[in-house]
């Protein structure tokens, strides 16, 4: 794998931990009720989670493009409408979505941990997302360590912004502020996510 290649899963996995989702309603929901640790360890599990979708992800798309070009493609395409279909919801949405945290009980780090994990293993739009985003780094000739690389990257990603959440976000202010711009925060990642459903299309 090349540095360059690399460089663009970074930048794109960036973006998938940034897309607001249940993910970031949990974390935030441990950090703001709880503490700033409940959601530290929310997402150091969530990461595992997502580390696993990444790699079993990688290695069903490395058979297929083996196996059968045909069905990869159309699996492509599919993911290319699923990214376009997210953009569209996060343009259209009122800006009342993740950011607005409700009450929780009191509970063990263990169990935001578990918590953090099972919305991560039992989403099954994670699998969606992983198919559209590295649909277009996958190759017939893929080795182990590049599969590594891309679930390490992907799981890494995913934990240093959810920690980072966790960190900032507990400060009530800067939830109260982002809270107040929600709608921008839905415009741009809407607009990036449409953006890379047509790079998908052009590349498979």
């Amino acid at each position: 794998m090349t540095l360059a290649t690399w460089l663009s899963i970074v930048a794109i996995c960036i973006l998938g931990a940034m897309t607001p989702g249940p993910s970031l309603a949990v974390v935030l929901r441990h950090t703001v009720t709880n503490s700033r640790q409940h959601g530290v360890a929310a997402a150091i599990f969530h990461a595992a989670g997502v580390a696993l979708w990444a790699l079993l992800t990688v290695m069903g798309l490395a058979i297929l493009v083996a196996e059968s070009p045909v069905l990869f493609k159309v699996i492509t395409w599919g993911g290319a409408g699923y990214l376009a279909w997210l953009g569209y919801k996060a343009l259209t949405a009122k800006g009342d979505g993740v950011l607005k945290v409700g009450e929780t009980e009191h509970v063990s780090w263990w169990k935001a941990g578990v918590d953090g994990l099972m919305i991560s293993l039992l989403n099954p739009k994670l699998a969606l997302f992983f198919i559209a985003l590295f649909s277009q780094f996958v190759s017939a000739g893929q080795t182990l360590s590049d599969q590594l690389i891309m679930m390490a990257t992907a799981g890494g990603i995913d934990g240093l912004w959810y920690v980072l959440v966790a960190l900032v976000f507990s400060h009530s202010k800067v939830l109260t502020y982002l809270q107040k711009h929600t709608r921008w925060i839905d415009r741009i990642t809407g607009g990036i996510l449409i953006g890379l459903s047509a790079r998908v299309v052009t590349l498979s």
